[in-house]
């Protein structure tokens, strides 16, 4: 079966179900990061083996320095032998691109990945391309932006162009909180891999309406939909993401609608190969382009799609990265829908605890019940990194899913103090 050069990867559910995927597939890998310890730290080890454990080799190298990683993996290559190259952290989906166009391996075009890797260039290319989305206008610094905004309108969203996460995204009312919000952002040149920001302000209409996101593989230039997820978000004036279902609750039509935008906006950007979790708000015009994601879905989305459809979206990836026709046919499971709620802290301090745990995890209707851990200091969330744990649910009968979420997520109450446990 096939090698495949894993570069960097997530601390969190993808770095699990990513290496299942590639073994269950009957693969190996070879796993790429500038600091293993980033990983060592990152799951708790009550989880079972560490998935680096599984890997053929793990290399060090930087990279964050594409002219040099390049290079040294083409050397890696000529020993190792390759098949395929892949990622799940959108800092890194760009080098993943570049390494297989170097190494003659399958993959989606660069400047495609880059594009879409980039919330500006992205804006560029859809509009280009007449697919919907936002106004929108890109500022050098907080100067421009107070004038952009006059020509955007408030209330309008600010956003960085190259962070994910919904981190440092907020909506803004007016000139005050946009120099506060443009301030945030200045304050953060380094992403969380330490890699250096791009300093562009991005501004955006304030969309109205649901929002859902659309799941799709596309493969020898065709793309294929695997169906459409809603969204719950939360934590104004940041856009916290609080809960999914698949499929999403809402009409064939409308559903059809934002699978047909969202696949406009794939081609748009030119990409091929790919995995993609293309984010849409469902606005009273007709659906609008949020973002495009070149990798699945994160917050366990593609665990709801594999319980729903049988489709696997993390062995999709691999498939892709082999140049292999992946298995997107639907089957039978037993279950018509499937949620996850995410638990928010809701205060400062340290988690003590969180109460309800059993009664909950006793459920016959939970798939998943996952909670940090007491000992971690918290304060209200104002991204997806700040989730204390979630609730994953299945309807064996229809779109009841989210509402049995969300209500087992309302029987756990976390508790805090301001101390740390000795």
């Amino acid at each position: 079966m096939g090698h495949l050069l894993v570069i960097e990867s997530w601390v969190g559910s993808m770095s699990r179900l990513l290496p299942a995927a590639l073994h269950q597939g009957g693969h190996e890998f070879t796993f790429v990061t500038r600091d293993p310890h980033h990983y060592l730290r990152g799951l708790p080890a009550d989880e079972g083996p560490h998935p680096l454990l599984s890997a053929r080799a793990v290399v060090t190298a930087d990279t964050n320095d594409l002219d040099a990683l390049v290079p040294d993996l083409a050397a890696l290559h000529q020993t190792l032998r390759f098949d395929g190259v892949l990622s799940s952290c959108d800092y890194y989906l760009p080098a993943v691109a570049r390494a297989a166009r170097a190494l003659g391996l399958p993959g989606p075009a660069p400047e495609a990945v880059e594009a879409a890797c980039r919330k500006d260039l992205t804006r560029r290319a859809l509009a280009a391309a007449g697919v919907p989305g936002p106004r929108y206008a890109l500022c050098a610094d907080t100067t421009g932006a107070r004038t952009a905004a006059r020509g955007v309108g408030y209330p309008l969203v600010v956003k960085p162009v190259d962070l994910c996460a919904g981190m440092l995204v907020r909506a803004v009312r007016d000139a005050r909180e946009l120099e506060r919000a443009c301030r945030d952002l200045a304050a953060f040149p380094v992403n969380a891999r330490g890699q250096h920001r791009h300093p562009a302000i991005l501004l955006e209409e304030l969309l109205t309406g649901p929002e859902v996101s659309v799941e799709t593989v596309t493969a020898g230039g065709t793309t294929h939909v695997v169906g459409v997820t809603d969204k719950s978000i939360g934590g104004a004036p940041a856009f916290v993401e609080t809960g999914h279902m698949f499929p999403a609750g809402i009409e064939r039509a409308t559903a059809g609608r934002a699978a047909a935008t969202a696949r406009r906006a794939v081609e748009a950007l030119g990409l091929d190969q790919v995995v993609c979790h293309t984010e849409l708000k469902l606005t009273p015009d007709g659906p609008r382009v949020v973002e495009v994601n070149p990798r699945p879905a994160g917050n366990r989305i593609t665990e709801l799609v594999r319980h729903v459809t049988g489709v696997d979206l993390a062995a999709a990836c691999v498939d892709v990265a082999l140049g292999r026709a992946p298995d997107l046919a639907p089957r039978p499971t037993g279950v018509r829908s499937a949620a996850i709620a995410f638990l928010l802290p809701g205060a400062d301090g340290v988690l003590a605890a969180i109460d309800g745990a059993d009664t909950v995890r006793d459920r016959p209707e939970v798939l998943e019940l996952a909670l940090t851990a007491p000992g971690r200091a918290v304060t209200p969330a104002t991204s997806n990194n700040a989730y204390l744990g979630h609730v994953m649910t299945a309807d064996p009968h229809g779109p009841g899913a989210r509402a049995a979420a969300e209500r087992l997520l309302a029987g756990l109450t976390p508790r805090y103090t301001t101390a740390v446990p000795a």
